[in-house]
């Protein structure tokens, strides 16, 4: 099939990137996002997240008219649904709202012959729930479900698996996984992907596919959080975590993970619940890695309000009013600026809770309107502050914080000091 025109439904940390390299391979692609500040930005050929290189790629495709932003769905060849799975209550339930609000919108442009793709990561069963809604909207096409290899529409899962930061380049480099509902839709979303992946597109049923996203970031979680498990026991045991690891490592089949302040990202910290949800009494593990990583930020907390009130004591102060606080960092990860589930987001709040002084942030990649907290540069930081607390390691960080006259403490590195004003 010639795919002449590709509709992308959510223009946000995947959808873009994908919508440009679509654009980037002369494909007219219309991207859809309900966001009217998001589409505007688009179609005046500029980009309203951080990504390297995304913002040429972007400005080039709008520029020579292969890419076009609006709010509601048009006729395609073929639509993409990327759009956020969060968290519905304190239970981790998964909240289908928004890929059923996407489907749902598509519905009454579908023709026969498309191709409905769905790149959101999502619990099990998810594409299998995109058919049925896309049946109960459209009852004059026919659908996998019912009408198998001879459906007028055919429906697929493939998730994304690229890193935030090499988002452009791993699209094209990295394997897809692609699950169709039967061997035809595989097919035409593989002859869709091949359009500019250079990677291997494996092919599998939806509900594997479903669980192939879940269970890679399952992995790495669990990882993380033998990491993390690991730095608070060092911790309690007077042990440089860092140094231990360091020498563990250099076991041939040993390869521990770097500790940090807990797991952010809309995959890691979220993924993992997806399983836990689907079969709770099976996923043990999975669930204790998740709880792991998210108490330890709560750890972090606790531990940095301890440095405070040693330093108060140490400098005889009997006011946390006088003293400031410097953050560094505030995304979920170096050198982008998503704050989805951001565990350094949370850890300032919580300390600004039990805490009168002065608290800054600095983060290069968050502009002041996305910033929550009072702002700060780097320089003042190291300048005024009197404890200076690290917990993202941006690249703007590390020529300056690693000179030796600069003490901090920092949960991303090998650093365990407290800045002392002279």
């Amino acid at each position: 099939m010639q795919f002449n025109t590709v509709s992308v439904i959510g223009l946000g940390y995947i959808g873009l990137p994908t919508a440009a390299v679509f654009a980037s391979r002369k494909i007219r692609v219309i991207g859809v996002d309900v966001n009217q500040n998001a589409v505007d930005t688009i179609n005046r050929g500029e980009i309203h997240i951080v990504e390297p290189d995304l913002d040429m790629v972007v400005h080039a495709a709008v520029t020579e008219g292969y890419l076009r932003a609006t709010t509601l769905p048009e006729p395609a060849d073929a639509f993409l649904i990327a759009v956020p799975t969060p968290f519905k209550g304190d239970n981790h339930e998964p909240d289908l709202s928004y890929i059923e609000a996407a489907t749902k919108a598509i519905a009454p442009v579908l023709m026969p012959g498309n191709l409905v793709i769905l790149e959101s990561t999502s619990p099990v069963g998810t594409t299998e729930k995109i058919a049925q809604w896309l049946a109960e909207a459209r009852p004059d096409l026919t659908f996998p479900q019912s009408q198998g290899e001879n459906s007028d529409i055919r429906i697929a899962h493939c998730p994304e698996r690229v890193l935030p930061g090499q988002v452009l380049h791993e699209l094209v480099r990295n394997d897809r996984v692609v699950g169709g509902m039967t061997p035809k839709c595989s097919a035409l979303a593989c002859a869709l992907y091949k359009t500019f992946v250079q990677g291997e597109c494996v092919v599998t049923n939806a509900r594997t596919a479903e669980m192939a996203k879940l269970t890679e970031n399952s992995f790495r979680d669990v990882n993380i959080a033998f990491a993390n498990e690991l730095s608070m026991i060092c911790d309690k045991l007077d042990i440089n975590v860092w140094e231990l690891i360091s020498l563990a490592n250099r076991h041939p089949r040993v390869n521990i993970l770097q500790p940090g302040p807990g797991v952010g990202g809309h995959c890691i910290a979220v993924d993992p619940w997806f399983i836990v949800h689907s079969a709770p009494s099976e996923s043990k593990l999975i669930e204790t890695a998740r709880r792991v990583n998210d108490g330890k930020k709560e750890w972090v907390s606790k531990d940095i309000i301890r440095t405070i009130k040693v330093y108060l004591k140490t400098k005889k102060i009997n006011d946390h009013k006088k003293i400031t606080i410097s953050f560094l960092g505030i995304t979920f990860k170096p050198n982008i600026d998503d704050l989805r589930e951001s565990p350094p987001l949370e850890i300032i709040k919580k300390v600004s809770e039990n805490f009168d002084g002065t608290i800054k942030v600095v983060d290069p990649n968050i502009s002041n309107e996305k910033n929550p907290f009072n702002t700060s540069t780097l320089t003042d930081a190291i300048k005024n502050s009197d404890i200076i607390i690290e917990l993202v390691n941006h690249r703007e960080f590390s020529e300056i914080i690693t000179k030796p006259q600069t003490k901090f403490k920092s949960y991303c590195r090998h650093i365990n000091k407290i800045n002392e004003k002279k």
